[in-house]
């Protein structure tokens, strides 16, 4: 894959269906469980909630989104790549993207099951500092934490 196609872009809303669709295909097979909410809401979190608390990008090739990350100074809300685009490099781009807007500390939580998450954060210097459950799918969670070096 040619490095040079990966584009990030502010999300707009024109890429929503795009984005959701990724975001759930992407989550669903890294935690083995059906997203619990419905397109139409999970649409509307993303252009009506998510976006009024966070930054989000979206990393493109071509018109096809394949990546998006939610973020502000000090969290990272959500980051997804692409089924078919893992290991090449757009989590990579867009986890640097957060960390250079960051206060020089960022917070994300991943869950228990997902290790290639885990490795993932863990690669790019994320120290475990917390454990739980109080999410919506009601699975053990990670809280993670980077610092700037």
């Amino acid at each position: 894959m040619n490095q040079q196609k990966i584009k990030i872009i502010t999300y707009n809303p024109e890429y929503a269906e795009q984005t959701v669709k990724m975001w759930r295909d992407s989550k669903e097979k890294a935690i083995g469980k059906k997203e619990a909410h419905n397109f139409e809401n999970q649409v509307y979190f993303l252009n009506h909630i998510l976006s009024e608390q966070f930054q989000i990008e979206v990393a493109l090739i071509g018109d096809n989104v394949v990546g998006m990350i939610a973020y502000n100074k000090t969290e990272i809300s959500q980051l997804y790549i692409h089924l078919d685009y893992q290991g090449i490099g757009i989590g990579q781009k867009l986890l640097d993207k957060a960390k250079k807007h960051s206060n020089g500390r960022l917070t994300l939580y991943t869950f228990e099951v997902n290790k290639k998450a885990q490795r993932f954060y863990e690669k790019h210097g994320f120290k475990i500092i917390g454990r739980g459950h109080e999410n919506e799918e009601n699975l053990p969670d990670i809280q993670y934490e980077w610092i700037t070096k």
